[in-house]
């Protein structure tokens, strides 16, 4: 009878191995991202690894998302290496160091806990040359997220600055504005510009020096103080969006987002007594803030803005967004991917949508301001601002 039970076992265990050895790792593929995943051994932490990339000719920013699926850790490292001549040049959410070929990120004081299936993003900005190929040998805390084999699958695309003319071709937008019908200095037609309340060193020009598609944009050199803001206004367009108004524009600028409070999109809201939603930057991530009781999304605790990203710096970003006045959602896009500190979806969340839940809010949004708005600490800016989008839908990147 041993002998029987003994055959029997061994015959159960090679049929569990036979159905183990059957199993197929499958990568699923993200438009407009590039991606490495996969399980490590059994005796550390699985862990999967994406990284959204936004490539310009010689440069590129990087940001990327850390899963765990194994036990929760308390600190993290990422490494990889680059199979160029990628040369980190900033970083936003990690400690990044390159020697050589060889990167490391480190998680920040604030982001460092990762529990089991709970995910991080950091970032980074880089130059190049060349092929800008994906790493291949990403690894947390020392371990490869791909295990012992290489990724079933791993898939590389880019998103690259459209060629001239392009970038207001939107089938979608009710209204899509290049500049490029600015005949002076002056932003005229459905733009005017504007110094709410008081005036000062702020300036709003057209400018032919730079631009996303064709030849023109919005430029803004925005100093520091309340008073020394500067917008440019559309009051003709923004009605037509209700009751949810979908944005996407595209904006480049040269210094990043302060520790300090900064404006550069506003629009009012005529059913909070004419205050507006403004969309900025606090604490050195994109923050959205409402005027009328000063709710910010996300909090701007540490845990809060780990849940928000970095605007990167001299590089074409595009942005997207959309209020709902039917139930007081928004949903926020940076380069295509959904940002979470940014979004407002109805179900409360820790950490960022506290301040923002506190009263029923229901928008009724009337223009749209872009420029630059510093409420003393934040410093200056320069910015440019182009291809800008309405409509009833979402609009893309495109």
């Amino acid at each position: 009878m041993d002998a029987l039970r003994r055959r029997t076992s061994a015959r159960r265990l090679a049929a569990v191995l036979a159905a183990l050895g059957s199993l197929v790792l499958v990568a699923i593929v993200v438009p407009n991202a590039r991606a490495t995943s996969g399980t490590a051994s059994a005796a550390t932490p699985s862990c999967q690894v994406t990284d959204q990339i936004n490539q310009w000719a010689g440069g590129f920013t990087s940001n990327i998302t850390v899963t765990n699926n194994g036990p929760a850790v308390s600190s993290w490292t990422v490494t990889w290496t680059f199979g160029g001549n990628q040369h980190v040049t900033s970083a936003w959410s990690a400690q990044v160091a390159q020697t050589g070929a060889a990167v490391t990120a480190t998680n920040q004081s604030y982001n460092g806990s990762l529990p089991t299936g709970g995910s991080v993003s950091f970032g980074f900005q880089a130059t190049f040359s060349g092929a800008n190929d994906t790493p291949a040998d990403f690894a947390v805390n020392g371990q490869p997220c791909n295990g012992n084999t290489p990724p079933t699958s791993t898939t590389t695309t880019t998103t690259t600055t459209p060629p001239a003319g392009t970038g207001c071709t939107s089938a979608t937008a009710i209204r899509c504005d290049g500049f490029e019908d600015q005949t002076g200095p002056a932003p005229s037609g459905h733009w005017s510009t504007v110094t709410p309340n008081c005036s000062g060193a702020g300036t709003a020009t057209i400018s032919t020096a730079t631009a996303h598609t064709g030849t023109r944009s919005l430029q803004v050199n925005g100093a520091d103080g309340y008073c020394n803001h500067v917008f440019v206004d559309d009051t003709t367009d923004p009605p037509a969006a209700s009751p949810t108004w979908f944005v996407r524009f595209w904006i480049k600028h040269t210094t990043p987002l302060p520790t300090g409070h900064v404006t550069f999109l506003a629009m009012n809201d005529a059913a909070a007594g004419n205050t507006d939603l403004r969309l900025g930057g606090q604490n050195g991530a994109l923050m959205w803030n409402r005027q009328s009781d000063d709710a910010t999304l996300p909090d701007q605790s540490p845990a809060g803005v780990a849940q928000s990203v970095q605007l990167p710096v001299n590089a074409w970003t595009c942005v997207e967004f959309s209020v709902s006045g039917a139930d007081g959602q928004i949903h926020t896009w940076v380069n295509g991917s959904a940002v979470p500190g940014l979004t407002e979806d109805g179900v409360p969340t820790s950490n960022i949508d506290d301040q923002w839940l506190g009263r029923t809010w229901r928008p009724k949004l009337t223009d749209l301001k872009l420029g630059w708005e510093s409420y003393g600490g934040g410093g200056p800016d320069g910015l440019w601002f182009d291809d800008v989008a309405l409509g009833t839908s979402r609009i893309g990147c495109d």
